[in-house]
């Protein structure tokens, strides 16, 4: 994990924008946002449970897994959003960015990678994105506090063909 101030400058958003101001993993926390390194599913799965985390979606973000809607979906999933109730995202294999605000309202990008674990709390803004890989992700939500922008869950047609999954 890292993480520093997006520097905002144009360009794509798969890029790393890297302002060169880090971010510690204390301010994260004190944002509500927690990492940890989880090498196990059994690791997260613990955490879940502890948690009270009922909902799991998996979705691979790549240009083979999605086909024509990849380039879309990547533009979906970088629109900002909260939502009423935390969420953990798990990153299976490659790597990605999740962006947060900061208490000044200025954007935080978080590099994850393979093993990586955030919980994002509640009433949060973010986005996310991938950087020129591929990545897999697992999100994680409570019973009834499914992502209402779509992003994520519901109707799987809806949704290009992502899966919800309840363990």
């Amino acid at each position: 994990m890292k993480a520093y101030y997006y520097d905002n400058l144009p360009g794509d958003q798969r890029e790393p924008h890297d302002s060169g101001r880090t971010v510690s993993e204390s301010y994260l926390s004190s944002l509500g946002v927690l990492y940890r390194c989880c090498p196990t599913i059994s690791a997260v799965d613990a955490l879940a449970a502890e948690r009270s985390y009922k909902n799991r979606d998996e979705i691979t973000v790549s240009p083979e897994k999605m086909g024509a809607v990849y380039e879309d979906k990547v533009k979906m999933f970088f629109h900002e959003h909260l939502h009423e109730d935390e969420e953990i995202r798990y990153i299976l294999d490659g790597h990605g960015y999740f962006d947060v605000r900061s208490e000044g309202d200025e954007w935080v990008r978080i590099r994850l990678e393979k093993d990586d674990l955030l919980v994002l709390p509640a009433g949060i803004y973010h986005r996310f994105t991938t950087d020129e890989g591929n990545v897999s992700i697992f999100s994680l939500s409570r019973p009834n506090k499914l992502e209402t922008n779509g992003v994520f869950c519901g109707d799987v047609k809806a949704n290009g063909g992502f899966p919800l999954t309840v363990y």
